[in-house]
């Protein structure tokens, strides 16, 4: 049997990211919506690491049938196996993956859906930053500038929201100092783990995707499954506390969106990531102003402006 050519192979995964991507800006954009719509009394009434356990158990599940499918079509043979030292490698994006889905629940305490996806965009400042960095990627300077005109943004949006706390009946744009803080190193840990993700699932390009997520996701059980004892004091029976619909459903669409960005990570790139995320804040605002009836200010809309401003000039040739 033949396998199959080049030019075959890039024409399927040139489709499998056209319709990855809206898939994925579609689940990205509601994420924030529904943690809000999970709240009871203003707050997120379950323990935010037994959400991400079940979210890595799940994308883990669905790596190993994937995986096992690949496995017995080939006769059982364990081709390109990694070695100990290579699986080692999956813990460090595991941990900070870890760390960030946590962040990203408590963040929704100190801002409004549409604001969270508007400053989440700050990751390209970290991504870029450390692309340059750690993979040597060279920016131009119209690059640069792109960058920062999306810093501008996140400033521009947090000080609307620092001075929207007015109590009515409808959602305003809030950003708290506390939001903020958490932001920046939610966008600095993302960074660093979409961009380490990506380096070690290409320079393995030998080893089956699915192979790479289960021992990816085989980490990220493990570490959230340690941080929901410490956090609930090794009382196992509060694990499914405070579930509800809405959270069923955060879970198996941020499940999802797992496996589409390391499919994106491992045949696209960062850039294409940071394309979802900032395509993402028209999803979240659409749906905050329907849901929650969200009242826009004007810093919003000029964050909103320089945002897509700096992502023309950032991917521009």
């Amino acid at each position: 049997m033949h396998p199959p050519k080049r030019d075959d192979v890039e024409h399927k995964t040139k489709w499998m990211l056209f319709l990855l991507v809206p898939t994925g800006v579609l689940i990205y954009g509601s994420h924030s919506v529904l943690l809000n719509l999970s709240k009871v009394g203003g707050i997120v009434p379950f323990n935010s690491t037994s959400c991400v356990v079940m979210i890595e158990t799940f994308k883990l599940i669905i790596s190993l049938l994937v995986f096992w499918k690949g496995f017995t079509r080939d006769g059982g043979k364990a081709n390109n196996m990694p070695s100990f030292q290579q699986s080692l490698l999956f813990s460090v994006p595991a941990l900070l993956y870890c760390l960030n889905n946590n962040f990203v629940v408590h963040i929704q305490l100190y801002m409004d859906p549409a604001s969270f996806q508007v400053l989440s965009n700050l990751k390209t400042v970290s991504t870029a930053l450390l692309y340059w960095l750690i993979i040597r990627r060279r920016m131009t300077s119209q690059q640069w500038l792109a960058v920062f005109l999306l810093l501008l943004a996140g400033v521009a949006n947090s000080y609307g929201g620092l001075h929207s706390k007015e109590d009515t009946s409808n959602m305003q744009i809030q950003v708290d100092s506390r939001g903020l803080a958490l932001m920046s190193i939610y966008c600095c840990i993302s960074g660093l783990a979409g961009v380490y993700t990506e380096y070690i699932l290409k320079k393995h390009q030998e080893v089956s995707l699915s192979l790479q997520n289960v021992l990816l996701y085989t980490y990220g059980v493990a570490f959230n499954l340690v941080g929901f004892l410490w956090t609930s004091g090794f009382q196992p029976s509060s694990f499914f506390q405070g579930f509800s619909v809405w959270t069923v459903i955060i879970i198996v669409t941020q499940a999802f969106n797992g496996l589409i960005m390391s499919a994106i990570f491992k045949h696209g790139s960062n850039i294409i990531r940071l394309f979802i995320i900032a395509s993402a804040m028209g999803v979240t605002t659409i749906l905050s102003m329907l849901l929650f009836s969200l009242q826009l200010n004007l810093y919003f809309y000029c964050a909103f402006g320089l945002v897509i401003i700096s992502l023309v000039l950032y991917h521009k040739r």
